[in-house]
């Protein structure tokens, strides 16, 4: 089932996320993320009108995937970044689609413009789901990111939605 988050879901999303930060370049931040943390995160996603959405399974969150503001400049309205994590149960699963899909369609009905999406590379898992929903790369940025005592690259992707 896929629901809007609620702010007493921090938890399993902090859990989610954290493992992300401790195993993976797939995000930069290097310090564990609190429960109060991601309340706040969650509270200003909403704050903009965005969508921010869990997958839920047998009472268990096993995705999440949110969209936030692209940059803070007013000619960026109708520009927004997605994200989607999951937790390492739910891989492979068809979850991260799920979400998407869903995440898309209302991004589509708020009549937003542009989805943008940063890829840490390499990350071919990522990269596929993107492209599955008609997202190309349109920017490489090459050791940008400094993690685990190596260089990252990112790549961004997007797609124009119309509107």
């Amino acid at each position: 089932m896929i629901r809007d988050v609620k702010l007493s879901d921090a938890n399993r999303i902090v859990e989610i996320y954290n493992h992300y930060i401790e195993n993976t370049v797939f995000t930069f931040e290097e310090k564990l993320v609190s429960n109060d943390d991601m309340k706040k995160r969650i509270s200003e996603i909403r704050g903009f009108d965005l969508p921010w959405m869990v997958y839920e399974e047998d009472c268990d969150i096993l995705g999440f995937a949110y969209a936030s503001k692209w940059k803070s400049r007013c000619a960026y309205k109708f520009s927004v970044e997605a994200t989607v994590y999951l937790s390492p149960l739910a891989k492979s699963k068809g979850v991260g689609t799920k979400l998407y899909k869903k995440l898309f369609s209302r991004l589509k009905e708020k009549k937003l413009h542009v989805v943008i999406c940063g890829i840490s590379l390499p990350n071919p898992a990522s990269i596929a789901l993107h492209e599955k929903f008609g997202m190309e790369k349109v920017a490489h940025f090459k050791q940008v990111g400094f993690k685990f005592g190596k260089w990252v690259d990112v790549g961004y992707w997007q797609i124009v939605l119309g509107a």
